[in-house]
């Protein structure tokens, strides 16, 4: 049964759209902690629109926080304080997809990141990487603040277009599981999102 904990090296690198890709190609339930920022939509809705199956569950978020922000700084402003005991796993029999907020040290609360909360699910993790000045360092050091944690990475994710250079360097430098490439698409749709999945699934060995 793959339990996996979703998070990118940044912002905006893909990490919905691989979730989603990843839930349609194990037909896992979805489950977003904290969604920080709830308009135009959210994560999880997201996600709800793109998947194809009638397998999946997607269970509601923990924190909806309205402000598109740090989710410690998105809590604050409503007086909250996100705290690790707020959080317990979904109960499903089901593959389970968990989606961080951000990068792997993106603050919850004072003394709190995202990375205390993939190891408090104790999950294997799948890393989104996208190509950009500073990629190489900002996966390298996701990678490595991992594995200081004795946290276990399922596979890393390559989103955009190819560059053979930089993600040759991270696969020999770190010997991590390299997933399926998902490539830049001007319009994601259900169709793009299955088309990926079938990908995924042969690589999962389903």
């Amino acid at each position: 049964m793959e339990r996996l904990f979703i998070t990118g090296i940044g912002t905006d690198v893909g990490k919905t759209l691989v979730s989603a890709i990843l839930t349609e190609a194990l037909q896992a339930d979805y489950w977003k902690p904290v969604q920080a920022g709830l308009t135009p939509t959210t994560d999880a809705a997201t996600v709800r629109e793109l998947v194809q199956n009638t397998v999946s569950h997607f269970w509601p978020e923990r924190h909806r926080l309205q402000l598109p922000a740090s989710p410690h700084a998105a809590a604050a402003v409503e007086g909250i304080t996100l705290r690790p005991a707020d959080f317990q796993l979904p109960t499903t029999d089901n593959h389970l997809l968990v989606e961080g907020a951000g990068g792997l040290l993106v603050p919850l609360a004072p003394g709190f990141l995202l990375a205390d909360l993939a190891q408090q699910f104790d999950l294997d993790v799948v890393v989104v990487s996208r190509n950009y000045l500073g990629s190489i360092n900002h996966t390298l050091l996701t990678l490595e603040a991992l594995q200081a944690r004795g946290l276990r990475v399922r596979g890393l994710v390559f989103n955009g277009e190819p560059t053979p250079a930089t993600e040759d360097f991270i696969a020999q430098h770190t010997g991590v599981p390299i997933m399926p490439r998902v490539l830049f698409e001007p319009e994601v749709t259900p169709t793009v999102v299955s088309r990926y999945a079938a990908e995924f699934r042969a690589w999962f060995g389903l």
